[in-house]
């Protein structure tokens, strides 16, 4: 996506008014309380129950005794509703809360503030009972109401007119096309056109958990909390929040003069659901995305913000801190649409959404059948519409139940690849030919046992892939807990091969790794335990847990050493959750590097990078961009296009390299479990950059430090081996033992980033002055690791090496320690014979040093159009030919000499040559 968002730590990061405990000393202040801390503890300090109470008492009275007291009458006011109003103003960023008897009710009060000769401006894509009672308002009040579209912000202008509109009412996502109003360009468009107006936005697709229209402009926002607030259907409410005083004031006389407030036992039920929105919210949100996945796979027109394909999904990330629960789609034909509605059983058929069971309806049939069917028509509202309403069931469950449905109605049918997708999507009458449906059937029956071919994927180009390892120079360990990382990428890089096979396997050789070679029957892969992951769709949070142990248990040789295990684990693992249409590659990928393996300089995370990189690009999830035009010459009198040479840099778009960085974070949590995300991060966009992990009150960051200065180190690999995962754990359990001493340590390391970062960064700073900085900053992180625990002897020996006369160097562990790789900072005024003498020095200790540069280009890939032939074909061939070159000519014995595979020459280069090499094969383009 773009990149895609945490709805988690996304909502999570917002600051709230709830009082915390006070802080345990000045330098240690507590954080603010986050979002489902925020709905969980239901606190109001002005209203401290008598007898501590750990729930609120419902107040199931009408009247209180007294006079002048604070209540006296509970349609004017009731304990429990203020309880109730309080905990939902602070959840949605508002000064002021109503708690009412329904969503309807919320609307009705809102509108009572317009008056014969007002105009109003509202969505063409409305909940049926707000376009009720806009209608109402219209035929028997004197309110013009004018329907627009409010997907395009000025599509409003023409009916904004000062002194007039009073009202102007949006829906975001609306209901039930799922369309994305941009709220706060619309406000402020409104805002400056016709002061007076109030904007009002209806909020219950969201709630207050993903979406807050009050940060946006809006002046008033209400919800039916009927549907996620409640979350359980087990009660009727309603809920108004503003900001402006004057607007409280009228809608709260207007609830007190119409009695419709909310019942102490409904704002008691009311409360307890609200505990539970955050929680309730991720699951059902989560499985939402894997039932549009599906269905657009499928081939039906999907309606989910979720979705790549969404036209406003960029806007829809700008507002909102989720996509919501709640998606819809088409099936061509309306009795299809109501086959599919009645043959389901786990998705019950309702008018409403939001409850912990997941629904099921048809709006133009339910919800919105009060509009009548030519406004339906007018305003785009498809009649075979479907509206699904996801719960927080088993994903498993729901997926199959929605699947069964539609092989019953009749919507899918049996793939003939037979592949993991098992069905495609049936022609119906409406859209598809006599003939096409012949071939269905005909690949049902093969399917069921008549014999049948699959058409595999024929990619004929070999695809040569790099990225670098990197070094944090500051921060490693504490990353992981929240403290920001300073890394930067190095000139010592991993590379990956693909060669096309077309036999039906995949295969891996991991020269470096074991040199291990295995190669598997595509089809004989756990294919029944995978969930895909549809083009476009991003990957859970967590991992498929039932996929790696298939993949562990039945794919991988019983013999296999466990670090070859662990890549040959993520390697299966992406390839099974990329693939999509049920087309399987059959290729071999070939993996080797210039770095250390193993030795605390991302090794790991630029295989990651890849092989994350090779699976997408044969895959087709990506695709590179092609050279630019040729120059030309111009007509006479103009000037010609002229093409500047960037010498590859910057050529591989922001979004490609995106979408491979979030596998191969994936890959990296097979590899590492908890991983932090800076060394995939770096092995991608290279350079030298600050990396913020989301969580512990910080929204997850990752900064370029531009005009960062290129340093020399010496990368000394220790040879001894480290396990990340059991050091990372380690220091997790002396933080909870001693909570105080860490996050002290974690503080003090935070502060040695920030200063290497503005060192680094600051252009003002001589170049002597940085360097004599960061080597005190870099002794002092590493005091800081070794009181963490993770240093080891060997680190220290390298350390005490380097510090020795006449070196008089600083060296500090990075990655994880226990091990691996010490880097020291050398200065420039460190002549080449002293280099030379520690580095002789190093070896005879039986260490492995590596002289070299930091902060160069990230993921590069050569480009398979780099073809100097000028004809069409040519332009387009592959950079490498098939397996057996020669078998498919259609050419000149010229056109048809494409150079030789890469892959022989690629395993049998040194280590110390591969780099030079790889230069040499062509115009690579770099992130």
């Amino acid at each position: 996506m773009a990149p895609s968002i945490d709805p988690k730590f996304k909502a999570d990061s917002a600051l709230h008014d709830l009082p915390t405990p006070e802080p345990e000393s000045p330098y240690r202040p507590r954080q603010p309380y986050r979002f489902s801390t925020l709905c969980a503890t239901v606190e109001n300090p002005s209203q401290k129950d008598q007898y501590g109470s750990s729930s609120v008492p419902i107040y199931q009275t009408a009247t209180f005794k007294g006079i002048g007291a604070e209540y006296d009458y509970s349609r004017s006011g009731n304990p429990t509703r203020s309880h109730l109003e309080h905990h939902i103003a602070k959840i949605s960023s508002a000064a002021h809360a109503f708690a009412v008897s329904s969503g309807m009710a919320a609307l009705d009060i809102i509108l009572r503030q317009l008056k014969p000769g007002d105009e109003v401006i509202a969505g063409d894509d409305l909940y049926g009972g707000t376009n009720r009672l806009l209608g109402y308002l219209k035929a028997h009040g004197g309110v013009t109401v004018h329907h627009v579209d409010t997907t395009k912000p000025s599509s409003l202008l023409e009916y904004i007119k000062a002194g007039k509109t009073a009202m102007v009412l949006l829906e975001s996502p609306t209901n039930p096309l799922l369309k994305i109003c941009d709220l706060a360009t619309i406000s402020a468009n409104v805002k400056e056109r016709a002061p007076d107006a109030v904007i009002v936005v209806d909020n219950t697709m969201m709630s207050p958990y993903l979406q807050r229209p009050l940060e946006h402009g809006a002046d008033i926002v209400y919800d039916s909390a009927t549907k996620y607030l409640s979350g359980h259907h087990d009660l009727m409410a309603g809920v108004i929040t503003c900001n402006r005083e004057d607007l409280a004031k009228q809608m709260g006389f207007i609830i007190n003069s119409a009695g419709n407030a909310l019942t102490p036992f409904d704002c008691f039920l009311l409360l307890r659901g609200i505990k539970t929105l955050a929680i309730r919210m991720d699951r059902q949100q989560s499985t939402a995305m894997q039932v549009a996945n599906m269905l657009d796979r499928l081939g039906f027109k999907v309606h989910y913000p979720g979705l790549a394909s969404h036209p406003d999904r960029e806007v829809h990330e700008r507002i909102a801190d989720g996509y919501g629960a709640v998606l819809s789609f088409t099936t061509g034909d309306k009795a299809l649409s109501e086959r599919i509605v009645g043959a389901t059983r786990l998705w019950g058929i309702s008018v409403s959404f939001g409850c912990v069971n997941s629904l099921i309806s048809m709006p133009c049939v339910m919800s919105h059948a009060s509009i009548d069917p030519a406004t339906r028509a007018a305003r785009g509202l498809p009649e075979d519409l479907i509206r699904l309403c996801v719960g927080i069931e088993d994903p498993a469950d729901l997926l199959d139940d929605l699947e069964r449905a539609l092989l019953e109605a009749g919507a899918i049918t049996l793939s003939a690849g037979a592949d993991e997708h098992r069905y495609v999507r049936a022609s119906h009458p409406s859209e598809g030919s006599a003939i096409s449906r012949a071939v269905e059937k005909l690949a049902f029956n093969d399917a069921a046992g008549l014999g049948y071919m699959k058409e595999r994927h024929q990619e004929d180009r070999e695809w040569f892939v790099s990225a670098p390892g990197k070094v944090i120079l500051f921060g490693e360990h504490a990353v992981v807990h929240g403290v920001t990382a300073i890394a930067a990428s190095v000139d010592l890089r991993c590379y990956g091969l693909t060669t096309p096979r077309h036999d039906g396997k995949v295969s891996v050789h991991f020269i470096d790794i074991d040199n291990f070679k295995h190669a598997w029957e595509v089809d004989d892969l756990p294919w029944e335990a995978v969930t895909p992951v549809g083009v476009g769709g991003e990957h859970p949070e967590s991992l498929d847990l039932k996929l790696v142990e298939a993949i562990t248990s039945r794919a991988l040789p019983s013999s296999i050493p466990p670090k070859a295990k662990q890549a040959s684990t993520a390697f299966l693992y992406m390839y099974m959750v990329q693939a999509h249409g049920g087309v399987r590659p059959s290729f071999n990928f070939s993996a080797r590097a210039t770095l250390p393996i193993g030795a605390g300089l991302g090794s790991s995370a630029s295989f990651s990078v890849c092989a994350a990189t090779a699976l997408l690009l044969l895959h087709q999830r990506i695709s590179i961009p092609p050279l630019p035009p040729p120059t030309r010459e111009g007509r006479p009198g103009e000037p010609g296009h002229i093409h500047v040479s960037h010498q590859g840099r910057r050529a591989i778009e922001p979004k490609i390299a995106e979408e491979v960085n979030r596998w191969a974070f994936v890959a990296e949590k097979i590899l590492h479990g908890n991983p932090s995300g800076v060394d995939n991060s770096v092995a991608v966009f290279g350079g030298a950059l600050a990396y913020t992990r989301a969580g512990f009150g910080k929204k997850s960051g990752m900064d370029p430090i531009q005009g960062f200065k290129s340093l020399r180190f010496l990368l000394t690999d220790s040879k001894v081996p480290r396990d990340t995962k059991s050091l990372v754990a380690g220091v997790a359990v002396k933080k909870a033992q001693e909570p105080e001493l860490v996050n002290g340590i974690m503080d003090l390391i935070q502060s040695i980033s920030d200063e290497a970062r503005r060192a680094l960064a600051d252009p003002e700073m001589s170049r002597e002055s940085l360097i004599s900085a960061l080597s005190a900053l870099i002794d002092e992180n590493h005091q800081h690791l070794v009181s963490l625990g993770v240093s080891h002897p060997t680190l220290e020996a390298i350390r005490a090496k380097t510090a020795s006369n006449p070196y008089n160097l600083s060296t500090k562990l990075t990655g994880a320690g226990g091990g691996g790789c010490a880097v020291t900072l050398v200065p420039d005024h460190f002549t080449d014979s002293d280099l030379n003498d520690l580095i002789a020095a190093l070896s005879s200790d039986n260490y492995d040093p590596y002289f070299t540069l930091v902060g160069g280009s990230g993921l590069g890939i050569l480009s398979p159009y780099n073809q100097p032939q000028a004809s069409a074909r040519k332009q387009l061939a592959p950079i490498t030919p098939p397996e057996t070159p020669g078998e498919q000519t259609n050419g000149t014995e010229e056109e048809d000499a494409l150079p030789e595979s890469l892959g022989a020459a690629f395993e049998t280069s040194s280590t110390t040559e591969l780099g030079e090499w790889a230069d040499a094969r062509g115009r690579w383009l770099f992130v």
